[in-house]
């Protein structure tokens, strides 16, 4: 994809006009920014992986005269410290810091945007605080259930056959009969030369799925905007999406559709392309038909990533449309 066009319909770059850090417990600080309007409706970015960390581009999603856009890394990302690190850090741990972020910044109720991983957060969330909710807009739909994480691991090969061979492959034979095993095992290993060559194949292995045509390249992934050059955060994002796969995001199987009730009364859109193979489009289906409120909208030449052009449109339009929203 051409970077600099897709870029295009989105906001003009912008500054943070505060940021600093929160301490969330004896480990773990957390880096939060806020951009835009300070005394606009809130709007929360919760990015994927989960471990990808925020990006100045999350900024330009959104109407900076309108809303107080707020972006924050989540333990172990980005910014935050300890990069990578997997103490304390659980679904409920990054529910219980967005209480937190939430509160230090004085910010009564939010509307919350999260694509991949983050529309996974931004329900959590949800249905544990829905009295702290505006509104949803969520993209690329992943609720960790065992066929979503099934279909990542393995059951992409029937479409990126090439690209997961590459990844089974590079595995000796004994410790492929379970490849997310193997390769937590490894992220998880002390060594750099042991979890640092197995983060890099982990994420070209996803990156390469992420848009609908494949991008060989895994230095352009444009859908979790990371450098990839950079080694330590590929290993925090590997790391850390492992670490949250293996344990089935620390929720119940059906946790988020079986409470999505909580949530029924509340505006939202779930935006979905169709031909996404990192999070496919029957678990967008499954949470639309769960919450018929929700304003659903598949979008036919897109795979997974945010700026693919039909999807980043959508966005922005999704959040012109939660302009009505107050706080």
């Amino acid at each position: 994809m051409d970077t600099s066009q897709s870029q295009q319909d989105l906001y003009p770059p912008i500054e943070p006009y505060d940021c600093g850090r929160l301490d969330v417990d004896d480990v773990h600080s957390l880096y939060w920014e806020t951009s835009g309007n300070p005394k606009g409706v809130p709007v929360v970015f919760l990015h994927g992986g989960p471990g990808a960390g925020c990006q100045p581009i999350h900024r330009r999603f959104f109407d900076p005269k309108h809303y107080r856009i707020i972006l924050f890394d989540q333990r172990g990302c980005g910014r935050s410290q300890p990069l990578g690190d997997l103490h304390n850090n659980t679904t409920p741990h990054l529910v219980s810091d967005m209480e937190l972020i939430r509160e230090h910044l004085g910010v009564e109720r939010w509307i919350n945007f999260g694509g991949s991983w983050g529309s996974t957060l931004a329900l959590a969330y949800g249905i544990s605080h829905p009295e702290r909710c505006l509104g949803f807009v969520l993209r690329g739909i992943f609720l960790c259930r065992d066929p979503e994480i099934e279909w990542f691991i393995d059951g992409v090969k029937r479409v990126f056959p090439e690209a997961w061979r590459r990844f089974a492959h590079y595995l000796p034979e004994n410790e492929r009969g379970d490849l997310l095993k193997s390769y937590y095992h490894r992220l998880t290993h002390p060594d750099p030369l042991v979890h640092g060559p197995a983060a890099r194949i982990w994420c070209q292995f996803e990156s390469s799925c992420s848009t609908l045509q494949s991008n060989q390249n895994y230095g352009d992934n444009q859908d979790n905007f990371m450098n990839f050059g950079i080694d330590r955060d590929l290993v925090a994002l590997a790391r850390l999406e492992s670490h949250y796969l293996i344990n089935k995001a620390f929720m119940g199987e059906n946790h988020i559709l079986a409470s999505i009730e909580k949530l029924s009364d509340h505006p939202a859109e779930i935006v979905q392309g169709r031909y996404d193979m990192v999070c496919p489009i029957a678990t967008a289906d499954d949470l639309s038909q769960a919450w018929p409120k929700a304003k659903y909208t598949i979008i036919s030449n897109c795979g997974h990533s945010a700026l693919e052009s039909g999807i980043r449109l959508t966005l922005v339009s999704a959040m012109e449309r939660m302009k009505s929203l107050q706080s």
